[in-house]
């Protein structure tokens, strides 16, 4: 349900007002991965990829604001169709979604309800022109002055600024230096595989599973190492088709989070035997894979978890690829 708005009038200020959640620290970029101080420069000349959907009236606005930055890649639509579209073109890099939270005909905040499922590495800036103050709710901040000041700007830098730095500071964290340590040491694949399983197994997950890539037309996915419950690990399919939701993760390149009820989900989940899962693709040119880990209570799972899984990931996706070069 759409919060309630109260009435403008010169008395009461009108609210943007969401359910309360908000982090700027959920997404994660693949250049980012081993940043480390010294090349913290470089990456924030990186560009910053834009995709802001605003209404036709301040279309000019925002391009013209946008167009000051020159890091900024910028594509501006004026209607949630078109924006649907753009964010579903999984072949476009994408780091910020500009959303005007008065697009005619869209409940906004639901909208980037489910973008937090779907897009859990993307950065959303709320933009309400029409209130007086507001608070993020689900989006990582917001604005209701964007061109005040260059706020607009000011804001999606700051936002991508602490994205590096949250990823710094997951990068230095024990567990992936830890995992680091047990990939050098790790023979041939498998071992490095294994090496990943139990190394988010170790951060509080209840039963973790990783399957590869098996080529085929279509593809196929084949257990490759699991840790966890006896149990459950005789349950777990050696080899899977490529259309279930794993499947799906693999081929977006993007993380899911799934809960009880949640629809796409996984077996373990509909059955009871675990309230939560979040599933990882392993590798971007080169896929080799999917990393799924589970918990047992449903919402147990946060944005912010997708940070430490999506290095471990990535730091298994470049030994797999460097041991495939002969490295």
């Amino acid at each position: 349900m759409r919060p309630h708005r109260p009435p403008q009038n010169k008395t009461l200020p009108r609210l943007c007002f969401a359910q309360p959640l908000g982090s700027a620290y959920n997404c994660l970029c693949d250049h980012l991965i081993g940043i480390t101080p010294k090349t913290m420069s470089d990456s924030s000349s990186m560009p910053i990829h834009i995709l802001a959907t605003v209404r036709l009236p301040s279309l000019v606005k925002f391009r013209e604001t946008l167009a000051k930055e020159p890091k900024f890649r910028t594509t501006i639509v004026t209607s949630a169709e078109a924006a649907r579209t753009a964010l579903a073109d999984r072949e476009k890099a994408l780091d910020v979604f500009v959303v005007d939270n008065n697009i005619p005909n869209t409940d906004v905040y639901e909208w980037i309800k489910q973008l937090r499922s779907t897009h859990p590495r993307l950065l959303i800036l709320l933009v309400d022109e029409e209130a007086d103050f507001g608070t993020p709710g689900r989006a990582d901040d917001v604005t209701t002055t964007p061109f005040k000041d260059d706020e607009l700007i000011k804001k999606i830098k700051r936002m991508a600024e602490e994205r590096s730095l949250a990823t710094l500071r997951a990068d230095s964290l024990p567990p992936i230096r830890d995992f680091a340590k047990a990939l050098r040491k790790a023979n041939k694949s498998v071992g490095k595989q294994q090496a990943a399983v139990s190394a988010v197994r170790d951060m509080g997950y209840d039963y973790v599973v990783f399957y590869t890539i098996t080529p085929g037309d279509p593809p196929a996915l084949s257990l490759a190492a699991q840790e966890g419950d006896q149990q459950i690990s005789s349950m777990m399919p050696i080899r899977t088709d490529y259309e279930n939701i794993l499947g799906s993760v693999v081929r977006s390149g993007q993380p899911k989070i799934i809960n009880t009820g949640d629809s796409p989900s996984h077996f373990l989940i509909d059955r009871g035997r675990f309230g939560a899962a979040v599933a990882i693709p392993v590798g971007t040119t080169l896929r080799f894979g999917v990393l799924i880990a589970f918990r047992p209570e449903a919402g147990s799972i946060k944005q912010e978890s997708i940070v430490m899984l999506e290095l471990i990931c990535a730091q298994l996706a470049s030994a797999l690829a460097k041991e495939q070069r002969g490295g």
